[in-house]
């Protein structure tokens, strides 16, 4: 009976693996002052098809799924999830707290594929009102309790270009004002909120100039963001720091005073993919600037970026080419080491700059610091919260073993897949989850990355340029990121 009892209290904190992060100087930092580098992956299952309102459903919403690709995920060593389109609306305990044992952040963003789901990058005005701002703080009242919820996007590539660039900023910098205002009053933490960036080079850095920038230098200006990331595809086979671009981006982020780093990477114009990134974005140098990175994407779509294809009649899943390649690349670093860099003294780190229009250096990238009052009725919900107020806490779970098959390149079935529940204070890492599968070495480029019929491939036109670092690159977008604009688009025509 005592074991009994024992094992039951084991299991409950077990399920409560990760503990909330923070941002110190220009790092996150974990509970034991360990500055901390984000080994990510974009986590969106069946690409814009994933998110289905009128179902309840969207990738945090079935826990049976959840588990499966957490013990995944687990194997590869990832420690950090970046999910695109959630519905505040449906309940996320049973994910968020497999991924939390699993020791696996989340990175959410706020915007959705339904209409008045986001912030368009034309006439920003028509679609920054109250419906839209109230969607967005009912995505932090939702995960605002998952210990793991590491930050929140308020927006993704809504500046992709010197058009978007003349009349977005203001706008973008006011929606990151009012989430950030609604964590401040109706949080217990700090969550951090920032902007995921398009790698346009021509537009890159003095949108980063204007959403870190600090009004009148006070770093605790609520329109501000707390970070700031870029979805870059430069680096393209067997690359390097100059030939990718990547030393630019060191140089040009190296006075940043607030964590920057990928929010996706991984360019497929070379197949299957090599990830040689990897070793450079942890590297000493690299991570001396930037906190790491996510890369694009779990399962595999149309564009052919998976690292898994899942089979959508019974939900089994096949490992692909580059998830044992991405693997491989994880695995050659140390991982202690990398994670065990103590942080600086608070306050210690470079200071954000007073905004100027002076920061910007486009002629076409509206400079105006004066942002627009938040629209009607946004100030009643801002005091009093959402309602109706959605709610998520951490849940004991006590089975953390895959109802699904998962298969290794070769079809042979991964046996007993599980969920390796961390300790307190334990993120994942690579090597945690130990589970026996195919040796890469075993895995032909002819498992690679192709799409078929029963994979789940609903995603869009998911084309990524990825000439970023040639300065006047458009990236185009993530299907499952944009389809608000795509839809809003559609009616304006």
């Amino acid at each position: 009976m005592l074991i009994q009892s024992t094992l039951i209290a084991l299991s409950a904190t077990l399920a409560a693996a990760v503990k909330p992060l923070t941002v110190k100087n220009q790092f996150f930092v974990d509970p034991n002052d360990n500055i901390f580098q984000i080994v990510g992956v974009a986590y969106q299952p069946g690409g814009s098809a994933g998110y289905n309102a009128a179902l309840g459903k969207d990738p945090l919403s079935d826990g049976d799924i959840c588990r499966r690709d957490a013990a995944i995920l687990q194997i590869l060593g990832v420690n950090t999830i970046r999910v695109y389109n959630l519905n505040p609306d449906v309940n996320h305990d049973e994910c968020a707290s497999i991924f939390n044992a699993a020791g696996i952040y989340m990175i959410l963003d706020v915007n959705s594929p339904q209409v008045a789901g986001s912030l368009q990058n034309y006439n920003p005005w028509e679609s920054y009102y109250d419906t839209y701002v109230n969607r967005t703080f009912a995505v932090v009242e939702a995960f605002k309790n998952y210990d793991n919820t590491l930050a929140f996007f308020s927006g993704n590539e809504v500046i992709n270009d010197a058009s978007s660039a003349g009349q977005v900023p203001p706008y973008m910098r006011a929606v990151t004002r009012d989430i950030k205002n609604y964590v401040a009053k109706h949080c217990d933490r700090k969550i951090p909120v920032g902007y995921s960036a398009a790698d346009v080079r021509d537009v890159l850095f003095d949108s980063f100039e204007y959403f870190t920038c600090a009004e009148d230098g006070k770093s605790d200006d609520p329109s501000r963001a707390d970070i700031f990331a870029l979805n870059s595809y430069s680096w393209c086979g067997n690359s390097d720091m100059q030939k990718s671009g990547y030393n630019d981006l060191v140089e040009g982020f190296s006075n940043t005073s607030v964590p920057v780093f990928y929010s996706e990477y991984g360019c497929n114009e070379v197949k299957p993919r090599a990830f040689t990134e990897v070793g450079a974005i942890y590297g000493k140098d690299f991570s001396a600037v930037f906190s790491g990175g996510i890369v694009y994407e779990y399962t595999e779509e149309e564009n052919s970026y998976g690292l898994v294809s899942v089979n959508t009649k019974d939900q089994s899943v096949t490992l692909l080419k580059d998830f044992y390649t991405l693997k491989d690349q994880f695995a050659k670093l140390d991982w202690k080491k990398i994670q065990g860099v103590k942080s600086a003294k608070d306050g210690s780190g470079p200071k954000p700059p007073k905004c100027d229009s002076k920061l910007i250096k486009s002629k076409d990238f509206d400079g105006n610091f004066t942002l627009p009052a938040m629209p009607p009725n946004v100030p009643k919900i801002l005091a009093n919260g959402v309602s109706p107020k959605p709610s998520g806490k951490l849940i004991e779970v006590t089975n953390f073993k895959s109802k699904y098959t998962v298969k290794n390149a070769d079809g042979s079935v991964i046996s007993d897949l599980a969920v390796k529940p961390l300790s307190s204070d334990e993120s994942n890492s690579p090597g945690t989850n130990d589970a026996k599968i195919q040796s890469s070495g075993s895995v032909s480029s002819a498992s690679g990355n192709s799409t078929s019929s029963d994979s789940s491939s609903d995603s869009g036109s998911n084309t990524k340029n990825t000439s970023g670092a040639a300065g006047s690159a458009v990236m185009t977008l993530p299907a499952v990121a944009m389809g608000a604009f795509a839809i809003l688009a559609g009616l304006a025509l």
